[in-house]
């Protein structure tokens, strides 16, 4: 659904006008488009003493080509980056001066994890308060650091946990379609975290912000960047419209065979979309008590899956006291148990390959709760249980389990809302812009990447950094 607000302020008198009213100001939000640059730079670095990933970025912003800039902080990134043929320079902060000239930067990242101690997050204030002012629209910031649970002394552990305050707050301040993210990288992992640094510097994470992801050590697993996926096959549930179209055409676009799933009544558009892909269309009820067995039986027959997106949901909104059992008991059976016995099935079926990647779609209303859906609710918080307590079993079999959280998102269920709640799911959040279903789909898709295979155990909100929640 079109944004008519977000077109109005685009517009020299809407822009005036918001300005003087003190209205949101929605910036329309980069995303990528294949044949447009993914990575808009240059990009102010910095590593804090005794950070562990110099190495790392210096080679991440070489193979994709970005030029960077170094703070007076951290004057040894100029060395490490001429040595992986970086183009580089020193950052000149803007003064507040008219007439001078300073960097206009694409985003900041900074090299948290050698962070000990309470005065050693010092380094972070002085990088951002030169640098914010010179971020771009739709800039990126990342803050790379340890996660907290494993550092060996309490201060240690107080300086990590507070990145957390310090990047969620940021992604509210920059504004300006700018998102800002922290990432824990635990010691052992650095060689893996590039496909999430990639994903979170990138215009496909354009409606990601605020969020804590955590990367742990795993084999490195190389790709083709343009084709990630290339050679697996994915099962998307919910694929005939919104956002399981969105997906299945998002992981389609990156090399995968895609099948497309949905009730049989919904054929027609799930004829549609596996023929727009060259995937193939399957007709199952996933709340029917033999689809699981059945389901695996003919995956099995076509070669295994190495993707599986649980997608497929539906809403029976009522306040509890009104809500019928019926209306409670099927929410909780489709968006919940049918996923936990499609994953038992596949599994002890081995139609999901070692080394795959199960992405299951939860809710900020899982998070956050919402007034009239304590069935929803509870079944995408129920989700977020499935993705915690799965994510160290599959490893064992190197499978991977993550979750998105999608907040307001432009689909034909909210285009449905009536208009004031609508209007507020728009503007409550950093972005003061609902999301699009290639939002939800690209996080997807860099979940399902072979090179993410150190993510796991994660719940990511696509919600523009939502106002409700944590």
């Amino acid at each position: 659904m079109q944004d008519k607000y977000l077109d109005f302020v685009g517009s020299g008198f809407g822009k005036w006008l918001s300005a003087n009213l003190g209205l949101p100001q929605p910036v329309p939000l980069r995303r990528y488009r294949t044949g447009e640059p993914e990575f808009v730079g240059p990009f102010l670095v910095t590593v804090a003493p005794g950070g562990a990933m110099r190495e790392t970025l210096a080679a991440l912003f070489a193979e994709i080509g970005m030029p960077t800039r170094f703070h007076e902080s951290d004057p040894e990134w100029l060395g490490v980056a001429n040595r992986h043929g970086q183009i580089t320079g020193r950052f000149v902060a803007p003064t507040g001066k008219d007439g001078d000239a300073f960097d206009r930067i694409g985003g900041i990242v900074v090299d948290a994890t050698g962070i000990r101690s309470i005065d050693g997050l010092d380094t972070l204030y002085h990088v951002f308060h030169d640098g914010v002012r010179a971020i771009g629209r739709c800039g990126r910031i990342v803050v790379i650091g340890r996660p907290p649970e494993h550092c060996k002394t309490p201060e240690a552990a107080i300086a990590q946990r507070a990145l957390e305050g310090l990047t969620r707050s940021l992604g509210k301040e920059v504004r300006r379609g700018c998102t800002a993210q922290l990432v824990y990288v635990a010691e052992g992992a650095e060689n893996v975290a590039a496909s999430t640094l990639r994903f979170l510097l990138s215009a496909r994470s354009a409606y990601v912000s605020g969020q804590v992801v955590r990367v742990h050590s795993a084999a490195p697993v190389s790709v083709d960047w343009q084709k990630p996926l290339a050679g697996r096959t994915a099962l998307v549930t919910g694929a005939s419209r919104g956002i399981g179209a969105a997906i299945a055409h998002v992981l389609a676009r990156d090399g995968a065979r895609v099948l497309c799933l949905d009730v049989p009544a919904a054929q027609e558009g799930l004829n549609a979309v596996a023929q727009e892909i060259g995937g193939e269309a399957l007709a199952y009820d996933i709340a029917a008590a033999e689809t699981p067995t059945l389901l695996a039986q003919q995956l099995t027959t076509w070669g295994g899956i190495d993707i599986l997106v649980h997608n497929a949901g539906i809403t029976r909104d009522k306040t509890i006291a009104r809500m019928t059992e019926p209306a409670w008991r099927s929410v909780l059976d489709i968006n919940l148990a049918a996923q936990l016995r499609i994953n038992d099935a596949l599994l002890a079926a081995d139609a999901l390959h070692a080394g795959g990647a199960i992405v299951c779609v939860s809710s900020i209303s899982g998070i956050a709760g919402n007034l009239g859906q304590t069935n929803y609710a509870t079944s995408k918080a129920g989700v977020i249980g499935l993705v915690q307590a799965s994510a160290p079993l599959l490893a064992e079999r190197g499978i991977t389990i993550n979750a998105v959280a999608p907040g307001f998102i432009e689909t034909q269920m909210t285009a449905a809302v009536p208009f004031a709640i609508r209007e507020a799911g728009r503007r409550m959040n950093a972005m003061s812009q609902g999301g699009q279903p290639v939002d939800v789909a690209e996080t997807i898709a860099w979940f399902a990447n072979p090179a993410s295979n150190g993510v796991t155990g994660n719940i990511v909100r696509v919600c523009g950094q939502s106002l409700l929640g944590a």
